[in-house]
């Protein structure tokens, strides 16, 4: 007999087999020693009282031998000889999107202007360490995109788009760990990403497909309004019918290239902000309603959200455990990011906590037309790192003198390695967005206790949380409408926010691209 049963459970439980089984027969009232087996569904926490529980969505197994999980195949075959498509990018949507061409039988040429992951390192070692920024590879350029190095979350709501289970299974086949299958909230963590992203790269190649580092994309050659080929930065010319661009949010001269060229595209609204970084012992405390985190219980999360001012302020893509980090993609600009290894067991916690701003607020600064939202972004940027003082050093504040307009006199420790000097967040923000946000601490503090305090520091900017420009794709073929074989992908489009959502619009510009041949 098989039987799909929930039971609530201590966290200390939850990680015993034994006690499992014990509570599956308390709650069934069938004897321990027919209970041959179960298989988690899904896992979830509820931290709603004071002692949170672990909920476990289970297949359990009576007197029978546990069936073993079918094998996930990822349809993989060798397509050296097939037809091929050009993908601009080695992010999610780039990578997902060439291992679904192998799937339906293309081969995928994936351009990345980056370096491979491992050669990648060197070049963010000298961001954290010496405030050096190559232009080329960095926290948002190279091998696996801005995601390979971040938290690795892989929680979405896009669940009507695509198959969200399908790319779990496809990270899990890769070597991510199973529980990403079954958690209500999947992580990887930064320290495990490159290494599966090497190995999708690894079985992309062996299938035929080609993936060409540091070849950043200078041009695309049209034939009228068909798509006839791309060249790159060494000289490179590749003949496609068919390009899926997936350059991500921050490849500026790729918006700069389309509108040069005439090819529509649009300004969008965004968020910016900062970055906020608490002692983790603080979020525990709040979320988990004790004194001391269960050794069980994983770092504590939060979400938070909130209207000021006409304004929508909320925080954004949260990192129990983390570590922020420089995400600069141009000398003279300073950007932050936050991430964290996969046991999330750094002592600070950090969270993007942004401002939704719009065409109107550009325009207050003399930017219009479809770049005015990257004109803005960049504003901000260069005064953060004028202010900051140079080499990639943060401006920061702690957060009640952040609110009460006092410029802190001394900073608590941080996580930023780059290091953070203190300043007015006056002097980085624009005032739509500084007010916002200064209304925003005081209503987050009354929804969580502990969450105002000057333990808090803030760290400018986080700006990087979406792209500032949108490129128009027919909503039935994905193409773009005014270019016959260009697939405008993912986050650098407008399309996606985040690995899951990035991967899934991958392939589904792969299915649009073989549609369309």
């Amino acid at each position: 007999m098989i039987q799909n049963i929930t039971i609530a459970v201590s966290p200390a439980d939850a990680e015993n087999n034994r006690r499992i089984i014990s509570i599956i027969a308390e709650e069934t009232g069938i004897r321990a020693k027919r209970i041959t087996g179960f298989h988690i569904q899904k896992k979830s926490i509820d931290a709603r009282s004071r002692q949170p529980r672990i909920n476990l969505q289970l297949e359990v197994f009576f007197d029978q031998q546990p069936t073993e999980k079918p094998a996930f195949d990822p349809e993989l075959q060798n397509v050296s000889n097939a037809k091929h498509v050009v993908i601009v990018g080695a992010g999610p949507a780039g990578i997902f999107a060439a291992i679904r061409l192998i799937n339906l039988g293309y081969k995928p040429i994936i351009l990345e202007r980056g370096k491979d992951v491992r050669s990648r390192r060197r070049d963010l070692a000298a961001m954290n360490k010496e405030g050096i920024v190559n232009p080329e590879s960095n926290y948002c350029f190279g091998e696996g995109g801005a995601g390979t190095y971040s938290d690795g979350k892989l929680y979405t709501r896009s669940t009507k788009r695509g198959n969200v289970q399908r790319i779990l299974q496809l990270f899990h086949h890769f070597g991510a760990d199973e529980r990403i299958l079954y958690e209500a909230h999947p992580h990887i963590g930064t320290n495990k990403l490159p290494q599966i992203i090497t190995a999708m790269r690894e079985a992309i190649i062996a299938c035929g497909g080609e993936v060409l580092f540091e070849s950043k994309l200078t041009d695309i050659v049209l034939d009228g309004d068909q798509v006839k080929a791309v060249r790159t930065a060494d000289g490179k010319r590749i003949e496609c019918s068919s390009l899926i661009l997936a350059t991500g949010h921050s490849a500026r001269d790729i918006f700069e290239l389309l509108h040069r060229k005439q090819i529509e595209i649009e300004c969008k609204p965004f968020a910016l902000g900062v970055r906020i970084e608490h002692p983790q012992w603080i979020i525990d405390q709040a979320q988990y309603h004790c004194d001391l985190r269960d050794e069980y219980l994983p770092p504590a999360s939060y979400s938070l959200v909130s209207q000021e001012i006409g304004r929508g302020v909320f925080s954004f893509c949260m990192c129990p455990g983390g570590i922020i980090a420089p995400a600069a993609t141009s000398p003279g600009e300073l950007v932050v990011n936050g991430w964290s290894p996969s046991r999330r067991n750094n002592p600070f916690a950090n969270s993007g906590t942004v401002v939704a701003v719009d065409e109107q607020d550009f325009a207050k600064y003399g930017f219009k037309g479809p770049l005015a939202g990257m004109h803005y972004q960049q504003m901000v940027e260069k005064r953060a790192f004028e202010v900051g003082g140079g080499n990639l050093v943060a401006p920061a504040q702690r957060m009640i003198d952040f609110v009460d307009n006092k410029v802190s006199s001394t900073l608590p420790e941080c996580s930023y390695l780059p290091g953070v000097s203190s300043a007015a967040m006056k002097d980085v923000l624009p005032k739509e967005v500084k007010d916002a946000l200064q209304k925003a601490m005081t209503s987050f503090g009354k929804k969580m206790k502990g969450y105002y305090t000057n333990e808090a520091i803030l760290v400018a900017t986080e700006s990087r949380t979406s792209s500032p420009v949108r490129i128009p794709r027919d909503k039935e073929t994905l193409q773009h409408p005014q270019i016959k074989g260009l697939y405008p992908c993912a986050e650098g489009a407008g399309y996606a926010g985040g690995i899951v959502s990035a991967a899934i619009d991958g392939e589904r510009c792969a299915e649009a691209a073989v549609s369309g041949n």
